[in-house]
């Protein structure tokens, strides 16, 4: 079960680093005011919340115990990424703001995961 746990843990790392990279990649764009959401924000953001379940319920059949509320939280911030990113989706430019806050929400999303004990 640790192997599959672990398997797990590292898509789970893998849709946060599409996510923030599509951010990241989009940061001069944001400055001139082009920016947009990308293919690969949605597919992480999405690939985020599937692993983050099989996370959950994985920790859970194992015997671990799972803080829901911090669970509760990140669900809640991934919630709003996964709006604001499939909404925006098609759209040529999105607004600084908006954007911006899918790259804090996610920043927020993974130090919570790391600080919150």
């Amino acid at each position: 079960m640790d192997v599959l746990i672990h398997l797990v843990v590292g898509l789970h790392i893998i849709g946060i680093a599409a996510l923030l990279g599509g951010f990241l990649t989009q940061l001069k764009a944001m400055g001139e005011g082009a920016a947009r959401y990308t293919p690969a924000m949605l597919h992480g953001a999405l690939t985020m919340l599937v692993t983050g379940v099989a996370l959950v319920g994985l920790n859970q059949a194992d015997g671990n115990t799972v803080d829901n509320v911090k669970i509760g939280v990140k669900l809640a911030l991934l919630v709003v990424i996964l709006g604001l990113v499939y909404v925006k989706r098609d759209d040529e430019g999105v607004d600084k703001g908006l954007f911006a806050l899918v790259g804090g929400l996610t920043a927020a999303n993974v130090f919570i995961a790391v600080l919150w004990t």
